[in-house]
């Protein structure tokens, strides 16, 4: 594999211009592309087999119109008092004219609605007053009948003809009176228990100053397009409401991808971190210029399938982050390698290949090792979790062959000006011994004189790094999962102003109402549907934590029915996800009592099993981690120690950045300085999605810093002086590259979209704590201790281990290097076996 890096590397440089003209058409069709077949990003998630998204599927062949889209409109005084007749009519103007607009079914007035709720309070209280006084009647009825029996029986023989029967006959009447009247009386109470029940689903607050109004689609929530919701959102916005503020829920505003301040921040960062290391601004610039190139191939290549694949924004953002970090450092690497060679000498086109066929060739497996960790999530068996890796992959693919062609294509553009103008200027005089201070070998020189700070101390500094990243991890044990609610949204947004709005009038569960599907037996007549309906919602009302329960649709059988259910709390509150576990529990008593079965669903129950589901299965894929962590090191390192001693510490970084990322996210430590408003549960498929990528990135520095170590060890030098060499080697690159992917994933910290800000935070600080703390600290020190007993491997193992030559061993380095000017350019180094 090196000769051929080698040679594609050459080939690159040699004809550098056309490698660049079919990346800039490759990016120019996949920008087509997306444009001509790309869809729309999703804001939600679901899993097929859950509980609740079997329900959802049911209650889809059921009743389609329950699955319609709906957003909600918040409508609220902006001095805090009650809605003017004149404000009442503009609000219902809006909602009138978004009603009209391409893709909405209708909308729904919360003035109405409320209207509606008074009118049938009304109508109960006076058919309630209307049976007393019937009752009253009835009774003295019974009364004066009681009393004509009375004196009948005693006028014995002398009572009329006829009277006996006269009276069996107004009994009877009497009698059916008041069956009639408990009819009535059933009736009433019923609607009153359904009136009762749904008391607290309100849409227009108790002191009248917050409306809640309802857009309702005409497609399903997966298909309403962001033009429909924009052209709502237009119709609302475009009718004058003096005195009133509007918001709207997420699921009435759109996902777009974007750059964000904090994402320039990142990346500027990373240019000045790289004219640091590199002294030239060209050098500084090709890294940056190669990834961006492999982004905007990568991100347009996955959104190209947006229009036949339901992707969500959080799929597009992870490829965005990875290939922009990625793609910086896989380039970095070949370019520094690259500068090495040509300050020894070597000519550029061959310093090119060689840099293609040696550190390319560790590109190569870093980025594969990346890819294979992504790619294993689909062995979650979680849709959109796969989708997410599988994204992630094809961007890291796409970084690793724009590395591998592009990178050499602009080195050789380049020409020698990827060093400093210093260097260059002595480069091939007697002044180059200076230069090579900064060359492996020199480095390796040096470490046989002094150590660092791991090998000097490594008992303390081995003891002190884990007993620090055990504190950090401590916040992680109690880490709770759940999807993302309106309390995530930055705090300007009119998502997150409309879900506190309507926390702040009408309770934390309006805004994680839960639906019910409720499958009932065939009923007599309407009042008996009404009585069952009644029933079945006293007893979900029963349920700790619920606050209300109303039926809001049936079929056309009225068979099953949908009741709408209001927790206590809100969407991620530990108490609506037991009120969704006991709804489900109640299902067999509902059987036995009434007939009724239920199951649970809407986006609250869909998001809390999603949560669930991921929980169970996160120790699963970390033992794949880990187990597929160890192959691969015993693989390339030929030890038994090194792989074991990386696995640890890639376990302690985990545990330590789930340990930040609870304590910041969850508990609110830091809060004001990464916009946290509303301490909450952690994204649901963070944990996950930071094993795959923090194995495949620790592997990468694991990778870069002990095959240096190795390479030193191989060539003859002691074990804890090759620890050294190969530390001391690899440190400014992987200093550099770490520093570079903390500003790209920190730059995301602070970007727009949630669930980016979070994975953001996890990825900078797994990166953070195992490129300065685990593969510069601690894995130095721990393989000091160990000496020679770290390259130990059992004979039979080392028989059938394959040698996989990532550093590009094989190709043979000039003996001596010829000077700049007389050396051909086109003539590749030999090959020999090594």
């Amino acid at each position: 594999m090196a000769t051929l890096l080698q040679r594609l590397g050459l080939a690159a440089a040699k004809r550098a211009w056309l490698v660049i003209v079919v990346w800039v058409v490759v990016l120019g069709g996949l920008g087509a592309g997306f444009a001509l077949f790309g869809g729309t990003l999703a804001s939600t998630f679901s899993i097929s087999g859950t509980p609740a998204q079997n329900v959802a599927d049911q209650l889809q062949s059921s009743l389609p119109d329950a699955d319609r889209g709906t957003g909600q409109v918040v409508f609220s005084t902006s001095d805090g008092s009650a809605f003017s007749a004149d404000q009442q009519a503009d609000i219902v103007d809006a909602l009138t004219a978004a009603g009209t607009t391409s893709g909405v079914s209708s909308t729904i007035n919360p003035f109405q609605t409320e209207a509606d709720r008074q009118a049938q309070q009304t109508k109960l209280t006076a058919a309630a007053a209307q049976i007393t006084t019937a009752t009253a009647q009835l009774d003295a009825g019974q009364a004066q009948l009681d009393q004509a029996k009375a004196q009948l029986e005693a006028a014995g023989a002398n009572a009329p003809a006829g009277a006996a029967d006269q009276l069996t006959s107004q009994q009877a009447t009497l009698d059916q009176n008041k069956a009639d009247l408990a009819t009535q009386q059933k009736q009433v109470t019923d609607g009153q228990r359904l009136l009762d029940a749904s008391a607290k689903i309100q849409t227009v607050s108790t002191d009248g100053s917050t409306a809640v109004g309802t857009v309702v689609f005409d497609k399903s929530t997966a298909d309403v397009t962001p033009e429909d919701k924009q052209a709502a959102v237009n119709a609302i916005n475009a009718t004058s409401i003096p005195g009133v503020d509007v918001n709207y829920s997420s699921t009435m505003t759109s996902i777009t991808i974007g750059v964000s301040a904090g994402e320039i921040v990142g990346i500027l960062i990373a240019a000045i971190v790289l004219f640091v290391m590199l002294g030239s601004l060209i050098a500084a610039g090709l890294p940056l210029l190669s990834s961006f190139i492999g982004v905007g191939v990568g991100a347009l290549g996955v959104l190209a399938f947006s229009g036949v694949v339901s992707m969500s924004s959080s799929t597009v953002t992870l490829g965005l982050m990875l290939g922009l970090a990625v793609g910086i450092d896989y380039s970095l690497f070949i370019l520094n390698r690259h500068r090495q060679q040509l300050r020894q000498g070597v000519p550029l086109h061959d310093s090119i290949g060689l840099a293609n066929g040696t550190s390319g060739n560790a590109v190569l497996f870093a980025g594969l090792t990346v890819i294979i960790a992504l790619a294993a999530l689909n062995v979650t068996g979680i849709g959109f979790l796969g989708l997410m890796g599988t994204a992630g992959a094809v961007c890291v693919g796409v970084a690793v062959l724009v590395a591998l062609t592009l990178t050499p294509a602009l080195m050789s553009l380049a020409g020698l000006r990827v060093l400093p103008k210093k260097e260059r200027a002595v480069l091939g005089s007697q002044k180059h011994a200076s230069v090579t201070e900064h060359t492996p070998e020199h480095a390796d020189t040096k470490a046989r004189k002094e150590g660092t700070l791991a090998t000097r101390h490594p008992i303390v500094i081995l003891a002190a790094g884990i007993i620090a990243l055990l504190i950090v991890a401590i916040p992680a044990l109690s880490m709770r999962l759940a999807l993302p609610d309106g309390t995530s949204q930055p705090a300007d947004s009119t998502e997150y102003k409309s879900y506190s709005q309507i926390d702040h009038a009408f309770g934390a569960g309006l805004n994680g109402a839960i639906i019910v599907v409720a499958n009932l037996p065939t009923t007599s007549d309407a009042a008996a549907l009404t009585g069952l309906e009644a029933d079945v919602a006293d007893k979900l009302l029963a349920v700790n934590n619920v606050v209300a329960a109303a039926p809001a649709g049936a079929s056309a059988d009225n068979r099953t029915v949908i009741f709408q259910v209001i927790p206590s709390d809100g969407p991620s509150a530990e108490s609506t996800e037991q009120v969704v576990t006991d709804l489900r529990n109640l299902s067999s008593s509902l059987d036995n009592q009434l007939g009724v079965t239920i199951g649970v669903t809407g986006l609250t129950a869909i998001n809390i099993d999603i949560s669930a589901k991921l929980a169970g299965i996160l120790p699963i894929y970390l033992f794949i981690v880990l187990g597929l962590s160890i192959l691969i090191m015993i693989l390339v390192f030929r030890s038994i120690a090194v792989p074991l001693i990386a696995t640890a510490g890639f376990l302690l970084t985990v545990l330590a950045t789930f340990g930040a990322v609870t304590a910041v996210y969850q508990w609110g430590w830091l809060g004001a300085v990464f916009g946290i408003h509303d301490p909450g549960p952690i994204l649901s498929f963070l944990p996950i999605l930071l094993i795959g990528i923090i194995f495949g990135l620790a592997m990468d520095y694991q990778l870069f810093i002990t095959s240096g170590m190795r390479e030193a060890h191989v060539h003859g030098m002691e074990a804890r002086k090759a620890v050294n060499a190969g530390l001391r080697s690899a440190r400014p690159v992987v200093v550099a590259a770490g520093i570079i992917m903390v500003s790209v994933f920190g730059g995301f910290v602070f970007g727009d979209l949630v669930e980016a800000r979070t994975i953001g935070f996890g990825l900078a600080v797994g990166v953070l704590i195992d490129a300065f703390v685990v593969r510069l600290l601690l894995i130095p020190a721990a393989m000091h201790l160990l000496g020679e007993k770290a390259w130990w491997l059992p004979r039979w193992l080392d028989k059938i281990t394959p040698d996989v030559d990532v550093e590009g061993a094989k190709i043979e380095r000039f003996d001596e290097a010829p000077s700049a000017g007389d050396a051909s350019t086109d003539r590749p180094p030999a090959l020999v076996d090594a």
